[in-house]
């Protein structure tokens, strides 16, 4: 009985992550198809035969829509993933990548980084993946040191993040060669992705999720708490610290290419655990499709809703996210006073 329903469970669970896959590939679609000038299905296969610059189509599509696609895709599942990495290690469900500071220290890094004239696709990513992770070893430090509760973890990240964010505009201010190459990383969209960040953060995005999926049976171990994860013969320390360090690496190479986009990595994994429950193993995975498809999603909405005029992406996850964030506050208060 327990292996019929063992493998119900494993059948249900490559069945979600297949829709999923198939609802990524779909927004994918949309977002390169949809636009000021659309193009159709047949269009789309004849530009991606024939190559760039062969056409006004093929230029639209491998100039400014499929990398466009693309970064949205890459953004989406390295914050999805990240969220959900740095939720199971906290053990904190409204913990993610934006509320607890880890992107406001990449982009605290990318300012530093354009102040200083460095403009290196690979000089970005380094700056914005140690911003990353100085943030989320600062949260992490800070709570050990006050013997914090789950709650209060999350509450001393809203104070990092709300120094690291005045420390940015601070520099932004005062050198305004950095706040105009900083301008689309605050704000957070895809209208001006660069083609030449495309390539690192394709690398680092994937090679870091398919890592982080391999440790998936270390992250259940982990979420058992220290003292039950070591008698079971986990280094704690060292694998925190490593998942940690692969989920600012995710933010921090999310932030180089999109800028700050905020709320994704609470979301998304909220929804991941309603439709597949929190297995790591399924979980991880179903976030980063999940993720991406959400986020091409979103930037088409952004795109299209106020046409002629676009939108930022992060002003429209923002605009979802809040109402979200307040809506799980008031679930966990009527849990507890159930």
């Amino acid at each position: 009985m327990k292996n019929s329903k063992s493998s119900s469970s494993k059948l249900n669970g490559k069945v979600i992550l297949l829709l999923a896959a198939a609802f990524c590939v779909a927004a994918a679609v949309l977002n390169i198809c949809l636009g000021a000038s659309g193009m159709s299905l047949p269009k789309l296969w004849e530009a991606l035969i024939s190559g760039p610059g062969t056409s006004a189509a093929s230029r639209i599509l491998w100039y400014v829509r499929l990398p466009r696609t693309v970064a949205t895709l890459l953004s989406g599942a390295a914050l999805a993933v990240s969220g959900a990495v740095i939720q199971k290690v906290l053990s904190n469900q409204l913990a993610s990548p934006h509320i607890i500071g880890v992107n406001s220290g990449a982009g605290l890094a990318v300012a530093v980084c354009t102040a200083a004239g460095l403009y290196s696709a690979w000089t970005i990513a380094g700056f914005a993946f140690a911003g990353a992770l100085g943030a989320t070893f600062l949260v992490v430090a800070i709570g050990k040191r006050i013997g914090a509760s789950r709650t209060t973890v999350v509450l001393s990240g809203v104070a990092v993040n709300a120094c690291l964010s005045a420390i940015t505009e601070g520099i932004s201010t005062m050198v305004p060669d950095a706040a105009l190459a900083n301008a689309d990383f605050r704000v957070g969209g895809f209208s001006s992705v660069n083609q030449s960040r495309l390539l690192p953060s394709a690398i680092l995005i994937i090679a870091a999720i398919i890592i982080i999926c391999t440790l998936s049976n270390d992250l259940e171990v982990l979420s058992l708490g220290d003292d039950t994860a070591q008698s079971l013969g986990l280094k704690v320390t060292r694998t925190r610290n490593f998942v940690l360090t692969l989920a600012a690496l995710l933010a921090g190479t999310s932030v180089m290419i999109a800028g700050v986009l905020g709320f994704v990595g609470l979301i998304v994994p909220h929804i991941a655990r309603r439709m597949i429950g929190n297995s790591s193993g399924y979980m991880l995975p179903f976030c980063a499709l999940l993720g991406a498809g959400f986020v091409a999603v979103c930037d088409l909405a952004a795109r299209m809703l106020f046409s002629p005029y676009e939108l930022p992406t992060g002003i429209l996850l923002s605009a979802i996210g809040g109402p979200f964030f307040v809506w799980l506050l008031l679930k966990r208060k009527e849990k507890r006073t159930a």
